[in-house]
């Protein structure tokens, strides 16, 4: 195997792209100013946030004026989520989400129990899949907030947002969706989505670590979560981190740009992986089969621990994930797979390949030419 790590995680994280990194270089360096002070390079500073701002509310059919720039995808989600539900607790203390969000929503729900919040995790199917029937069922006159992701980050799976977002719009709660996943990877138009709220991530479409995005529909009242100065029309406190989001919006624009060319041979190399895998005795393919994103391929195994896959894997030089996390000397299952109702000999086997834009079909024959050999040696060990 060639000695270049063969990167299927982009899930994880992506690359900067080099016209992404050009475009931020003036202001790590001689664009410098403070975007809130008042002479010229300061001037310079809020001319670019503001550009960036137009730029990612074009795309996404949106406002500017309803375009935030936080911290990450993390602080995207908890802003939209917390700042929501302590602004609204006075009519009520109600949130329904998923119990397959990224953990950036699980534990921010979680954490408002604390404060006296109920949740209502709704079920999803085999593919990981909501109905939206469950959420208008479960929908009172406490509730002050939905939250369901765009696309699942571990099986790929693409939910039901838009009519999710006709549900709730039509009953006036107040819907945020998590699209921190879809970004760069699937179109996005709020006002189709009847979205409220969403969140995304400038990092899984090529741009910078460190700059999340927020939008929040006009006449959304969301409480800071940050206190400090009035950034971010007082959303979010804190000096803006222009180099970075110039590097978003720059990124955005690129990956939508590139969509029609990318999708199709991504799409292509990501069927040929699944194809290949299956091959694979007692495996299975984990979330929808074809509401899926266009670079996710996730699977299950049988008597085998995701951790110990991934091992052997990046002794080989390829990068992949798993959804099992490590706690404590133990291996616990995806949170994912046990709400999709798979068993514990499965869940515990899970493996994630997510493909970008400058993968080879030479990477995917290499590694379907390594993973079944990888497979049968761990289950002869019994990990």
């Amino acid at each position: 195997m060639s000695e270049r790590t063969i990167y299927f995680d982009h899930a994880a994280t992506t690359a900067l792209d080099a016209r992404v990194l050009e475009a931020m270089l003036p202001y790590l360096t001689t664009e410098y100013g403070n975007a809130s002070s008042i002479y010229t390079i300061g001037r310079h500073a809020m001319q670019a946030i503001d550009h960036s701002r137009e730029q990612v509310a074009e795309l996404l059919h949106a406002r500017p004026s309803e375009i935030a720039f936080v911290g990450c995808g993390t602080e995207s989600d908890n802003l939209a989520i917390k700042g929501m539900a302590f602004a609204s607790q006075k009519k009520g203390k109600h949130i329904i989400t998923t119990p397959i969000e990224h953990h950036a929503v699980l534990y921010t729900c979680q954490y408002l129990e604390r404060f006296g919040f109920d949740t209502t995790y709704l079920p999803v199917d085999e593919y990981g899949m909501v109905n939206p029937e469950d959420v208008e069922r479960s929908i009172t006159d406490q509730t002050v907030l939905v939250s369901v992701m765009y696309a699942n980050n571990e099986v790929g799976t693409i939910e039901p947002i838009a009519e999710i977002g006709r549900i709730c719009r039509a009953r006036k709660i107040p819907f945020h969706v998590d699209a921190v996943q879809a970004g760069g990877a699937l179109p996005i138009d709020v006002l189709e989505l009847k979205a409220d709220m969403l969140s995304l991530s400038s990092h899984k479409f090529y741009g910078p670590k460190g700059l999340g995005i927020l939008y929040v529909r006009q006449g959304m009242r969301i409480l800071p979560q940050l206190q400090g100065g009035s950034q971010e029309r007082g959303r979010r406190a804190g000096t803006e981190n222009v180099a970075n989001i110039v590097g978003a919006a720059s990124a955005l624009k690129l990956a939508y740009e590139e969509m029609p060319e990318v999708t199709p041979r991504v799409q292509a190399l990501r069927d040929r992986l699944i194809a290949g895998v299956l091959q694979i005795p007692r495996s299975r393919l984990t979330g929808h089969p074809t509401e899926r994103l266009p670079n996710s391929a996730s699977f299950a195994f049988e008597g085998v621990e995701g951790e110990s896959i991934l091992l052997n894997l990046d002794l080989l030089g390829v990068a992949a994930s798993t959804g099992s996390a490590c706690t404590s000397g133990s291996v616990d299952p995806s949170h994912v797979l046990v709400a999709m109702g798979f068993p514990s000999g499965w869940s515990h086997g899970s493996l994630r390949f997510t493909l970008g834009k400058h993968n080879t079909e030479e990477e995917v024959e290499t590694v379907l030419g390594a993973l079944p050999g990888i497979i049968e040696r761990l289950r002869g060990l019994g990990i």
